[in-house]
């Protein structure tokens, strides 16, 4: 018996049938494309689309097309994801009902249409947000393009063709402000930069970096290539995102979230200024207050939460905001007075709140007025604005630069710089104050240059960077070569006694230091020789004039095997990954080329200069 059972175990089994066209296996198991994953939802085109940009949820390429290069595919596992997506459900009540909303309208039952419209079945994207950033840091990485698309929705027109309404453009400029006030608060901004395209900035929140653009203010046109339904999807996830952001930045300042505002100044359209001073407001009251026991459990944050929501805490917040006076000198920029962050501010955040320090700026009509009512703010500096409720008039006397962008002025006053827009931005790049001598109005500024670029890793340096660069070693008392000076010459201790940076003594201390370094260095150069010598000789010895001779020959050139070295990794590589080197390599070549140009270029314009 025990015999038969060892004789069964042993005998192979066979594999299981399955029939010609039903094994898949590789990519046809993992991947499906897109109308097969629209099959297998019951959902319509449109349909999926939305719900996959609202769960993050995008196409993959796989290494083999199995259906061919013309089909999108995507994972079974986020297919099977949307399958079980509340939404999905939600999108298909929403649906059934309009077409309730549709069959009474043809019937021309008004009173049936309008009690129907009032009881349409809506919907939330907080779960989404919550499911697809579990961390804040992993919102604020997230940021870039949440950030660029409702500062391009807050500056586009009303337009009933394109489904843009006017509260989705004011909900979008209410959360830009919202944001921007924030940066200004904790000064936070980092980089400006003004291009064709709009206006870059970069803030540094939490340790992540934020880059977002902005359109400059002009009339937008909408062009009719752009499938405005895909961008208002992306807008409807992307301004909860931002409401939950804003939320959370805000109650790290201990202020009250969504802000109540001043309406005289939201009716002025002065949106930022009304947020700041309602931030200000806050923060000094919050300070005042006693703080109460921090609980870790949630449920007492709500119960703290619902309190603070009472009609009491609003009727408080609102008489506060109503005993500011509405020309109050300096509200927008002075955040920090009476309270203080939690965490001590790093080295990049005192420079910038130091920046503009003691200096007060007044724009004028023809300025970007909104660029500049965030940035300056956020670099310390104090501004006002020709128009109702600014803050201080233009015959302020105390005013120190004017920004204008006009060849000419009517009245000016001699107690002020008046200088252009680009002066500002080029000083927040350089993180110094510049000479305004070459800003005046009238004058051909200098050329902006973009901080997003390193000058040093393109290989070529302009001009302007190595005057700005030796403006910023002197505001540092730092020591920079003269150009067509080495960095040797500095080195050399009367040099700096005659500049004056160092006295006699040290001087000749640093002398005598030098002179040690140098013996040493010479002497161990002697040694190295002596050595090498010796080497040579003992194989002289040992061997041959003739093999000598051979060796001499067979002395290795150092280019040669720096190439040698190259062929053999190459030969080594897939073609994949070795097409990939010689697009880096033709890459290289083309900057080294574009660098070459620049600098022939500069040479021909000093030459025709002198």
């Amino acid at each position: 018996m025990a015999a038969r059972k060892k004789h069964s175990s042993m005998v192979p089994r066979k594999k299981h049938y399955r029939p010609a066209g039903k094994k898949k296996e590789g990519n046809a198991a993992r991947y499906i494309t897109r109308s097969q994953a629209i099959k297998q939802l019951q959902v319509t085109l449109g349909f999926f689309r939305r719900l996959s940009i609202l769960k993050g949820i995008f196409p993959r390429e796989p290494k083999k097309k199995f259906k061919g290069n013309n089909h999108t595919y995507y994972h079974v596992k986020d297919v099977a994801f949307l399958q079980h997506e509340p939404l999905l459900d939600k999108f298909r009540d929403i649906r059934a009902y309009q077409k309730k909303i549709k069959k009474a309208e043809a019937k021309k039952n008004a009173d049936l249409a309008t009690l129907l419209r009032t009881r349409e079945p809506t919907y939330k994207l907080d779960k989404l947000v919550r499911e697809r950033y579990p961390k804040f840091v992993d919102a604020l990485r997230d940021l870039d393009d949440c950030l660029t698309m409702v500062h391009l929705f807050a500056a586009l027109p009303a337009v009933e063709r394109a489904k843009i309404d006017v509260e989705l453009i004011h909900n979008c400029r209410r959360l830009s402000h919202e944001w921007q006030a924030y940066v200004c608060r904790t000064y936070k901004l980092r980089k400006v930069f003004i291009s064709v395209k709009g206006i870059y900035y970069q803030a540094e929140i939490e340790g992540q970096k934020i880059t977002w653009l902005t359109p400059h203010a002009m009339q937008q046109v909408l062009p009719d290539d752009v499938n405005f339904s895909v961008m208002l999807t992306f807008l409807e996830f992307y301004e909860t995102l931002l409401g939950f952001v804003n939320f959370r930045l805000y109650h790290s300042l201990n202020v009250k979230y969504p802000p109540i505002l001043d309406p005289k100044l939201e009716a002025l359209a002065s949106d930022l200024y009304a947020l700041s001073r309602y931030i200000v407001s806050n923060t000094r009251t919050s300070t005042l207050e006693p703080k109460a026991a921090s609980s870790s459990t949630s449920e007492q944050l709500e119960a703290k939460e619902k309190e603070m929501q009472g009609d009491e805490s609003e009727l408080r917040l609102a008489q506060l905001q109503h005993q500011l006076p509405s020309n109050e000198p300096g509200a927008l920029m002075h955040l920090m007075e009476g309270a203080e962050c939690e965490n001590e501010d790093d080295q990049d955040t005192k420079e910038c709140k130091r920046l503009f320090k003691n200096m007060k700026f007044f724009l004028s009509r023809e300025v970007p007025r909104e660029s500049l009512l965030f940035v300056i703010p956020a670099f310390g500096g104090v501004v006002s604005w020709d128009g109702e409720a600014a803050p201080y008039k233009e015959a302020d006397q105390s005013i120190s630069h004017q920004i204008v962008d006009r060849p000419t002025q009517g009245h000016k006053y001699l107690s002020r710089e008046y200088v252009q827009p680009q002066w500002i931005y080029d000083c927040i790049n350089a993180r110094i104050i510049l000479p305004t001598e070459a800003y005046l109005v009238g004058r051909i500024p200098p050329p902006h240059l973009s901080p997003f670029v390193d000058n040093d890793a393109e290989g070529y340096i302009p001009d302007y960077a190595e005057t700005i660069k030796r403006l910023q070693a002197a505001a540092r008392n730092e020591v920079l070569p003269m150009p067509g000076v080495g960095k040797e010459d500095l080195d050399d201790p009367q040099n700096l006694l005659v500049e004056g940076y160092i006295s006699r003594a040290e001087a000749n201390e640093a002398a005598q230091t030098k002179k040690k370094m140098v013996t040493l260095e010479k002497q161990y150069h002697e040694e190295l020789q002596s050595e090498l010598q010796g080497a040579v000789m003992k194989k002289s010895k040992q061997g041959s004039a003739e093999l000598a001779k051979t060796s001499e020959e067979s002395v290795p050139d150092p280019k040669q095997i720096a190439e040698d070295i190259d062929t053999m990794s190459k030969l080594g590589m897939s073609r994949k990954k070795r097409g990939l080197l010689e697009a880096i390599e033709k890459g290289k070549e083309r900057n080294t080329a574009r660098i070459s140009k620049l600098k022939e270029r500069k040479k021909k314009l000093k030459s025709s200069e002198n």
